[in-house]
């Protein structure tokens, strides 16, 4: 499913609520829940549903990055995958990326790709590490982010942006070798 408008992307993050990543799957980079460390240790609490999640990392980016939207709704929309493909672990990533690129436009879907590289393209650009940051910290339990609708308006202004950026490149003519015709 590729949601076609704002509220279309909003049902879908309303969907996540409730829904987990598949047991006993977790990411390349992820450590148990509640920091049981890499070690092996057991898992303190059972991880945030999908929509909390997503809610707590976009948060997190929102205090580190107060300018930087996309990356705030990189953060926002980065679950989306699991709840779109739960069996294909590995490709959630892409199928999240794949989803919001036509809504939010190339630099939140490269985010959202880019986020869950295995392994990591070295160096890391800045913003690709600080959203994995924000995803590792928000995967324990934490303080309240807020309610999804606080998200709409910045979700609608990068649609609206990318809507017009996309428009002005459909339409634009190419120059012939000449110059403009």
């Amino acid at each position: 499913m590729e949601p076609r408008s704002v509220e279309e992307l909003m049902d879908l993050l309303h969907a996540c609520r409730g829904a987990h990543g598949p047991a006993g799957v977790p990411s390349p980079r992820a450590r148990p829940w509640g920091g049981g460390g890499e070690g092996g240790g057991a898992p303190s609490a059972a991880p945030p549903d999908l929509h909390e999640h997503a809610l707590q990392t976009a948060a997190l980016l929102r205090r580190s990055r107060p300018a930087d939207k996309e990356l705030q709704a990189a953060g926002l929309v980065h679950v989306i995958g699991r709840l779109l493909r739960p069996h294909d672990t590995a490709g959630q990533a892409g199928h999240a990326a794949d989803a919001v690129r036509p809504l939010l436009g190339e630099r939140v879907a490269h985010l959202v790709r880019l986020h869950r590289e295995d392994p990591p393209r070295e160096p890391v650009p800045e913003d690709v590490q600080a959203l994995r940051q924000a995803d590792e910290s928000a995967r324990t339990a934490g303080a309240d982010a807020g309610v999804l609708e606080d998200w709409r308006t910045v979700l609608e202004l990068l649609a609206a942006r990318h809507a017009r950026l996309d428009s002005v490149d459909r339409h634009a003519r190419p120059l012939s070798p000449d110059g403009p015709s």
